[in-house]
């Protein structure tokens, strides 16, 4: 699994959520909602500045975006490509088939 925050992501998620070098986003499944990838579930995001066992940590703007261990399961066979939205002025997420449901 590979997080990829575009420049524009970045930005929004520093200015909205008072990020600096060193601070973090964890993001998770949850229950109810839909994404395009689960019915009955949607992603949550949270400010987590201490990751604890993440399997994937991508560094951006010195902000890490992760997902920790126990979340795996609603990421598993897709990459996170995470843009800023100008219409809901917002962050946007798109779940790229990365093969690992196909072994």
């Amino acid at each position: 699994m590979v997080i990829n925050v575009t420049d524009s992501a970045s930005q929004w998620f520093q200015n909205e959520m008072g990020l600096n070098s060193g601070m973090g986003v964890r993001f998770f499944g949850k229950v109810y909602g839909k994404t395009p990838v689960h019915d009955g579930f949607s992603l949550g995001m949270v400010r987590d500045d201490h990751p604890t066992n993440p399997v994937v940590d991508e560094v951006k703007d010195g902000v890490h975006y992760f997902v920790d261990e126990l979340d795996e399961w609603f990421f598993r066979g897709y990459d996170l490509t995470i843009e800023y939205d100008e219409k809901t002025d917002g962050p946007k997420y798109e779940y790229i088939s990365n093969g690992e449901l196909d072994k």
